[in-house]
């Protein structure tokens, strides 16, 4: 008999000490359920103001210059900074519900993680930034570049453009992820390597293949200044009205029809001019 009411004693007790701890967790449970509630509808106010802000801004213009340039290439992939601002801040707003949530239900550990995720934020963002900022860099040097070359009817314009593009994005790349706290070291020693390799092969190519023409456009530079579009000249047996000058040739126009003389026999041989 002593048996059984110890039993029951013990029973008893445990119950309790059941009872004692839901109805302690009862609270915490309910208010981190209403402090969820408060972040979600706070999230949703928030987004809806945030839109209206960036609508007023006229950040969607903005994009479409972004996208226009190309920046990506031509690539179906888009930038949309709308959405990219509205997902941080909803990401920010429910990392920071969820450490309020954890802190009242006393999961210490989950809040401390996801205080560190909380605190990675600006860095990740601010590395997406400088990605961007490389993106947009690239581009830009890549239409110069290319509007260069053509300039000087220099052929490799794409080629040449495009290398600089991927370098300058390959450098912005590896500097957004040691933004992001990522160890870059094997990559950089890796691509240092690879890219001196190519860029040295490369400037030995271009300045092999190139060499005749930066010495026609040296020679038609000259040629410039000593004849103008109109002067009659003889060169050789021929004898014509000079019609244009280009960087690696000049049009003569005789009666027999137009010539096109190469600008290094212009240059190379006696030139008569008869007005």
């Amino acid at each position: 008999m002593e048996t059984i009411n110890n039993w029951k004693a013990i029973a008893s007790e445990s119950l309790s000490t059941i009872g004692r701890e839901i109805a302690t967790a009862f609270p915490k449970i309910f208010g981190a359920i209403i402090i969820l509630i408060i972040g979600w509808l706070t999230i949703k106010i928030v987004t809806f103001l945030l839109k209206k802000v960036l609508k007023i801004t006229k950040i969607d213009a903005l994009n479409e210059k972004i996208n226009d340039m190309e920046i990506t290439g031509k690539s179906d992939f888009k930038i949309d900074l709308s959405k990219i601002v509205l997902g941080f801040a909803k990401w920010f707003l429910i990392l920071v519900f969820l450490i309020l949530a954890a802190d009242i239900l006393n999961f210490q550990i989950i809040s401390q993680e996801i205080g560190n995720l909380l605190n990675y934020l600006p860095r990740f963002f601010s590395a997406l930034v400088l990605l961007m900022v490389g993106f947009y860099i690239g581009s830009l040097v890549k239409k110069t570049v290319k509007k260069l070359f053509e300039s000087f009817e220099l052929g490799g314009s794409n080629l040449v453009s495009n290398l600089l593009f991927y370098i300058i994005v390959i450098f912005m790349s590896i500097t957004a992820l040691n933004q992001a706290g990522v160890d870059t070291t094997i990559i950089t020693n890796n691509i240092t390597m690879i890219l001196g390799a190519f860029l040295l092969a490369f400037a030995l190519g271009v300045g092999l293949g190139t060499r005749e023409i930066i010495a026609d456009i040296m020679r038609s530079f000259y040629t410039r200044k000593t004849y103008a579009v109109g002067d009659r000249i003889v060169i050789g047996d021929d004898e014509g009205t000079i019609k244009a000058i280009e960087n690696n040739s000049l049009i003569l126009e005789t009666r027999a029809g137009e010539f096109v003389i190469p600008i290094k026999d212009v240059v190379s041989q006696k030139v008569q001019i008869k007005s």
